[in-house]
């Protein structure tokens, strides 16, 4: 099976929810969050797709990020309103893969894409918050645990779940 990023659109929220809805039991938000996302930022919106051939591209999984400031993610379930002008990192807000789509090199092309992402936006840090116990594939990826969390942030943290944590990437090719 191939398996592929493209941009997301309008028309894809309804299968967002979905999947949301199966990944990411528990930690629900709302339709118009995905929306404002794509609104505000739809260069950091993506869907991932399976490709067999013959059959129409099916949904696996997809892929939000924006800008934001550092240590300040936005809580779950909110609205932005608007890109903080004093953005110092791209912030990877959500990703969820159905689980026949894990393993197949769709996590290592999202990194690709954060990459070139921050390269665009001339960011040098990419942050994220993460649950499931998926510390450790983060960690391979390149991301640390932020040290030093202002108050509100463990706070936020705390609205996830016991083992959210917050983590930074640091990307010195980012510029250039």
């Amino acid at each position: 099976m191939k398996h592929q990023w493209r941009p997301m659109v309008a028309a894809d929220l309804p299968e967002v929810m979905a999947m949301a809805a199966v990944v990411h039991a528990g930690y629900f938000e709302e339709e118009q969050v995905f929306a404002e996302r794509l609104a505000l930022f739809a260069a950091g919106c993506w869907i991932a797709e399976r490709t067999d051939g013959a059959l129409p591209p099916q949904p696996v999984g997809y892929a939000v990020m924006h800008p934001a400031r550092l240590g300040y993610p936005p809580s779950l379930n909110s609205l932005l309103h608007t890109l903080d002008d004093h953005a110092d990192c791209l912030y990877l807000h959500d990703v969820a893969l159905l689980a026949d789509a894990r393993g197949a090199g769709l996590g290592h092309a999202l990194l690709a894409i954060l990459r070139e992402q921050m390269r665009h936006s001339g960011l040098t840090q990419a942050a994220l918050v993460a649950v499931h116990s998926s510390r450790p594939y983060w960690e391979a990826a390149g991301f640390a645990v932020l040290q030093q969390m202002p108050a509100a942030l463990s706070e936020k943290l705390a609205s996830y779940d016991r083992q959210a944590v917050y983590m930074v990437m640091t990307s010195t090719d980012a510029i250039g």
